[in-house]
C-alpha cells in the first residue's frame, strides 16, 4: 500500500460562487458559497438533490470550467487565474477524470483507448508499457487489451475509462456517476475497483454519486444543499438527534442500487 501524507490537502474549494444565464435574463445560482477540503488519500463521496451542482462542482474542480466566483486550489495551486497552459499541465499531470458516458474511440482496440491520452501528452508507447501491463492486470482487462469497444459490456468499458485515466499515475482523480449507466453486479464491480485504486495506489478520490450504496465505499460523503457542502455524518447525527432517519431528501437510490 502506498504511503499517504494525510495532512496534505489536494482539494481546496473556498466559497465558490456560481451562476448560470445571462444579464439581464434569468440568473440561477447553482453554488452559493461552496466549501470543501479533500485531503491526500481520500475518498470523497459528493451527494445531493438533482440539480443541486454536484457535478458543477466537480467540473469547477477539474478545470473544466472557469467561470466561477471564489477560489479553488489543486495541489496547493489556485486554478481560477492561472494561464491555460499550466492548468493544462495540471489536468494532465494530476487528475484523472472518469464520466457516467465512456468516451471511448470507437476505431481503437482497449489498449489503444488506454493510451491515447499519454501518447497525445506526448510519451512513448515503450515507456508507458509496464505502466500498461500493471492497469490492465489492476483493472481485470489483460485478456481484452486487443478488443475493440463494441465488443465488451458497458462494465468493461468503464473499466476501460478507469485504466486510461489512472495510467498517467495521476494524484487526484474525479468521477462523476461512474456507475450510472450500469447494472447493479456491474456497478458494484467498478465500486470494489475504485476503492481498490484509492488504498493500494494512495490516489485521491473525489466521486459525484446520487447511490447511497456507492457513497459508503468512500471514507466521507459530503451533501450539496442549497448551493452549499454540508458534512453528512453531521445531518445524521443532527436527525437522530430529533428522532428521525437520514433525512428522505437525501435517500436518491435504494441500497440495491447504482
Amino acid at each position: 500500500m502506498k504511503t499517504i501524507n494525510d495532512n496534505e490537502i489536494m482539494i481546496k474549494v473556498d466559497n465558490v460562487r456560481k451562476t448560470f444565464g445571462k444579464k439581464g435574463g434569468v440568473i440561477t445560482q447553482v453554488l452559493d458559497g461552496a466549501d470543501l477540503e479533500v485531503r491526500k488519500g481520500e475518498f470523497v463521496s459528493l451527494m445531493g438533490a438533482s440539480g443541486s451542482g454536484k457535478s458543477t462542482l466537480l467540473y469547477l474542480i477539474g478545470g473544466l470550467d472557469r467561470d466561477f466566483q471564489g477560489d479553488i486550489e489543486i495541489c496547493g495551486t489556485g486554478i481560477r487565474r492561472i494561464r491555460e497552459k499550466k492548468l493544462s499541465r495540471i489536468r494532465l499531470g494530476k487528475i484523472g477524470f472518469i464520466f457516467q458516458f465512456y468516451n471511448l474511440v470507437q476505431n481503437l482496440n482497449v489498449e489503444d483507448n488506454i493510451l491515447l491520452p499519454s501518447l497525445v501528452a506526448g510519451r512513448s508507447r515503450a515507456s508507458l508499457q509496464k505502466d500498461l501491463d500493471d492497469i490492465l492486470e489492476i483493472t481485470g482487462l489483460t485478456d481484452k487489451r486487443k478488443q475493440m469497444p463494441s465488443k465488451l459490456s458497458g462494465g468493461q468499458q468503464q473499466r476501460v475509462a478507469i485504466a486510461r485515466a489512472i495510467i498517467s499515475n495521476p494524484e487526484i482523480i474525479l468521477a462523476d456517476e461512474a456507475t450510472g449507466n450500469l447494472d447493479s453486479k456491474s456497478g458494484a464491480e467498478i465500486m470494489e475497483l475504485f476503492r481498490r485504486i484509492n488504498q493500494e495506489k494512495g490516489i485521491t478520490i473525489l466521486q459525484v454519486t446520487h447511490s447511497q450504496k456507492c457513497a459508503t465505499y468512500g471514507t466521507r460523503t459530503v451533501v450539496l444543499e442549497n448551493g452549499k457542502t454540508i458534512d453528512a455524518d453531521a445531518i445524521r447525527v443532527s436527525s437522530e438527534k430529533e428522532g428521525s432517519r437520514f433525512p428522505m431528501q437525501y435517500s436518491f437510490a435504494s441500497q440495491n442500487a447504482y
